[in-house]
């Protein structure tokens, strides 16, 4: 990976390790779309795009003795070649902070690779959820041909438990089936943390029921949000050129430049296969 620069660098590689495993942990802290929805590769830094395919909606199959009947086959209805995005940002590393290091011996400080993996650990959230409109790219929530639902007051009786229960029945009639995930905004993660009359159960643990545990929520939805999905890889998929990873950039004034960095792009196959609540 020489594009990374690291060889210019005036790092050791034990700092180079420290440096990844702080953007590693950062990141795992911080991802809410990668907790659910299926990774395609890394496929490496040089892939520069890749084909979206897109699925109509599927026609139910036939019964007969023979098979001689016509049937309605599935197939791709559109296929185009997309740019893999890159999400990155940029941090400095005082040149006295890693002399002081070097000298004393003291762990070098690395708030600032911290700081720049949440943020594009949550530019990464934003592209699953909402694309990125200046790129031509939709998300989750606002993709054309996505479900959206009316949901109720989630502070009110089993609203919550109802409307997640009426978008997974739409999902199974549109014949999808498998692992199923709910991700929620904080306020209505918080309206869900009541005990229910003559259940002694949380609101919340209904819900994950439902859905087999994997509710999460996420500050990217902003407010009175939730999206429902069936993450199936058949039905989307998270493409990964190259991981996130940290580069070094140069000297500037005496310091340090690096670039956390990363390759990334929804593909959303089944745009029927995601339920949104608003």
């Amino acid at each position: 990976m020489d594009f990374l620069l690291r060889k210019d660098s005036p790092f050791t590689g034990d700092e180079w390790n420290k440096i990844d495993q702080m953007v590693v942990n950062t990141a795992r802290q911080t991802l809410t779309g990668r907790k659910f929805i299926h990774i395609f590769g890394p496929l490496g830094a040089g892939t520069q795009s890749i084909p979206v395919d897109e699925f109509g909606e599927v026609a139910p199959g036939d019964t007969s003795f023979f098979g001689d009947d016509d049937n309605t086959p599935l197939k791709v209805q559109g296929r185009r070649f997309t740019e893999i995005p890159m999400i990155y940002k940029d941090l400095v590393i005082s040149w006295r902070d890693l002399e002081n290091s070097k000298q004393y011996g003291l762990p070098l400080d690395l708030s600032s690779v911290a700081g720049a993996a949440a943020i594009c650990a949550k530019r990464e959230d934003l592209l699953i959820f909402w694309g990125n409109e200046v790129l031509g790219f939709a998300g989750l929530v606002n993709a054309t041909k996505v479900k959206h639902l009316e949901k109720k007051n989630w502070l009110e009786g089993e609203n919550p438990f109802q409307d997640v229960a009426v978008g997974i029945k739409t999902l199974q009639d549109q014949g999808f089936s498998g692992k199923l995930a709910l991700a929620v905004s904080p306020d209505l993660y918080m309206q869900m943390q009541r005990i229910q009359p003559k259940t002694n159960l949380l609101e919340i643990d209904r819900v994950k029921e439902l859905v087999g545990g994997n509710l999460y929520q996420t500050p990217v939805l902003g407010e009175n949000k939730a999206v429902l999905v069936c993450p199936e890889p058949q039905n989307m998929d998270l493409v990964i050129g190259q991981d996130m990873i940290t580069a070094y950039l140069g000297p500037e004034k005496l310091n340090h430049e690096l670039r956390v960095l990363e390759t990334a792009l929804l593909r959303l196959k089944r745009k029927d296969a995601v339920i949104v609540f608003e």
